[in-house]
C-alpha cells in the first residue's frame, strides 16, 4: 500500500504541471474508480450508491459519494485542498528582446520564493483560447510544452560579490526568463507566440495562426521530476509538494472509501495562493452550493438541507512547516513537528486556521481508531504564520471546520521536501475519516 501510494503521488506531482493538468489527473483516476461526470448547468439526478465528480471550469473539481444506505439527515463529511502552487505566469504580449537574447515578460503569481527558480530548466504549460467561428465559444485547449524551453540565469558572483550575503530580486527585472538566442535576420520575430501557434497546430492538428490565440493562462513550471532522496530513500524532493500532497490523499480516500450512509464530498480549489477569490476559489460561495444543490437533488427539503449543513464537516488539507535543522529557533519553542512522524493538526488564535477544540478531538479520535499517527502545529507567537482555504471556506459555509496537512521543509520553493512516510498518515487519516 505504501508504495503504491507514493507511486500515485509521484505520478501526480510530475503531471500536475498547472491546476488545468491536476484537475485532468484527478478526474482520470476518478474516472478509472467508477466516477460519473456531471455538469452543473445540467439537471441533476442523483441517486444512493452514486459518484458522482463535478469539473468547475478547468481548475478546480468536486468528487462525491452517496451512500447505499443514505437517509435525508445523515452527515455530511466534506474535504477541500488547492490544486494550484506559487509559480510565474507568462504575461500578454510576452515577447521581447535583449541584445542577442530572446526572452519573455512574466509576473509573480503567489509567493514563491523567486532564488529558487533561477537556473533551473523550466517549461511552460496551461490553457490557451483560441478564435472560432463562436465568439461565445473560442476553442479551448490545454497546453504543455513537455521540455525545458526557459531558464532564468543567475548573475555571477564576479558582478555581484555580496550575492551571498542576501539579495533582494525584482520580480520585473530580475526574473525575466531567457528563451533563446536571436538571429540578426530574425530580431523581428515573436519567438514566443511563434513558438506556441506551431504546438498546438501539431497538438490539435490543424494550422493555428499566432493572431488567432487570443489570450492563455500560461505557467512556468519546473520541469525536474519528483526524486526520492536521504541515506534510506526516506524523503521526497518535488515541485508541487504545496499542495498536491492533499490532492491525491483526498481523491484516493474518496475513491477508497467504504462509508456506506451519508455523503462524502471533496473540493479541490484553485487561486488559493493569491487569496482564492474567484469563482473557482474557496471565497467564493460555491462550496455552500453545491453542498445544498446535492441535497435537494436526493430529496431533502429546506429544513433538512439546513440542518444537515449545521451538522457537516470540513477538513482543509494543506502543508504544515516542519522543524527546520538549521533553523530550530523559527519553529514554536514546544511544539514542533517532524518529517516522517505523521500529519500535522494546525491551528492559530488568529483563526487563519479554522481549527477548534471540538473538531481537533474529533480527528484525534479518528486518527487514533485508525492507528494514524498525528502531530500538532502552531506558529511562533512572534511570527505571523500563512493561511488556508479552511477559514475562508467555512466563514461561508459555517460548519464544524478542521486544518491539517503533511509537514514539509522549503514551503514555496521551486523544490520542497517531505518525509516520504507522512503520505500514507494523511491518506490513511482521510480514507477513515471518509469510512467510520
Amino acid at each position: 500500500m505504501e508504495d503504491a501510494n507514493m507511486e500515485e503521488l509521484i505520478r501526480l506531482l510530475n503531471r500536475g504541471v498547472t491546476p488545468f493538468h491536476v484537475v485532468d489527473a484527478c478526474v482520470e483516476r476518478l474516472e478509472q474508480a467508477g466516477f460519473t461526470g456531471i455538469a452543473y448547468d445540467r439537471e441533476w439526478n442523483l441517486q444512493a450508491g452514486g459518484k458522482y465528480y463535478v469539473n468547475h471550469h478547468g481548475s478546480a473539481l468536486f468528487a462525491f459519494t452517496v451512500g447505499t444506505e443514505y437517509r435525508t439527515g445523515q452527515m455530511v463529511r466534506m474535504a477541500a485542498a488547492h490544486t494550484d502552487y506559487p509559480t510565474l505566469r507568462i504575461k500578454p504580449a510576452p515577447d521581447f528582446k535583449t541584445k542577442s537574447y530572446a526572452q519573455i515578460n512574466v509576473e509573480v503569481y503567489g509567493g514563491p520564493i523567486l532564488n529558487t527558480w533561477l537556473d533551473r530548466p523550466l517549461g511552460v504549460a496551461g490553457r490557451v483560447a483560441i478564435k472560432s467561428a463562436d465568439p461565445f465559444a473560442p476553442e479551448m485547449c490545454y497546453f504543455e510544452s513537455g521540455r525545458p524551453i526557459l531558464t532564468i540565469p543567475n548573475l555571477a558572483i564576479h558582478m555581484n560579490r555580496d550575492v551571498n550575503k542576501g539579495v533582494e530580486l525584482n520580480p520585473q527585472t530580475d526574473m525575466i526568463p531567457l528563451l533563446g538566442l536571436v538571429d540578426k535576420e530574425e530580431a523581428d520575430h515573436d519567438y514566443f507566440m511563434e513558438y506556441l501557434a506551431g504546438e498546438l497546430s501539431k497538438q490539435l492538428g490543424h494550422p493555428v495562426q499566432k493572431d488567432a490565440i487570443l489570450d492563455y493562462e500560461l505557467y512556468l513550471y519546473c520541469t525536474e521530476e519528483a526524486q526520492m532522496v536521504g541515506i534510506r530513500s526516506e524523503l521526497l524532493s518535488s515541485p508541487r509538494l504545496d499542495n498536491l500532497t492533499s490532492c491525491h490523499s483526498l481523491v484516493s480516500a474518496m475513491i477508497e472509501s467504504t462509508r456506506k450512509d451519508g455523503i462524502n464530498l471533496i473540493q479541490l480549489a484553485d487561486h488559493e495562493e493569491v487569496g482564492s477569490t474567484s469563482k473557482q476559489g474557496a471565497a467564493s460561495i460555491l462550496l455552500h452550493d453545491m453542498l445544498r444543490r446535492i441535497l435537494r437533488s436526493l430529496g431533502a427539503s429546506e429544513d433538512a438541507i439546513d440542518a444537515a449543513a449545521y451538522d457537516a464537516m470540513l477538513v482543509s488539507a494543506d502543508v504544515a512547516h516542519a522543524v527546520h535543522p538549521n533553523k530550530v529557533s523559527k519553529a514554536d519553542p514546544q511544539v514542533q513537528p517532524q518529517m516522517g512522524k505523521g500529519l500535522c493538526i494546525k491551528q492559530a488564535a488568529s483563526q487563519s486556521y479554522a481549527t477548534d477544540a471540538q473538531t481537533i478531538a474529533i480527528f484525534a479520535g479518528i486518527c487514533e481508531k485508525a492507528n494514524v499517527p498525528y502531530q500538532r502545529f502552531v506558529n511562533r507567537s512572534d511570527m505571523r504564520g500563512g493561511s488556508t482555504l479552511g477559514a475562508i471556506a467555512s466563514a461561508l459555509t459555517p460548519v464544524k471546520t478542521l486544518d491539517i496537512g503533511i509537514p514539509i521543509l522549503a514551503m514555496h520553493s521551486a523544490r520542497e521536501l517531505m518525509g516520504a512516510k507522512d503520505i500514507e498518515s494523511l491518506t490513511d487519516a482521510m480514507k477513515a475519516y471518509f469510512s467510520l
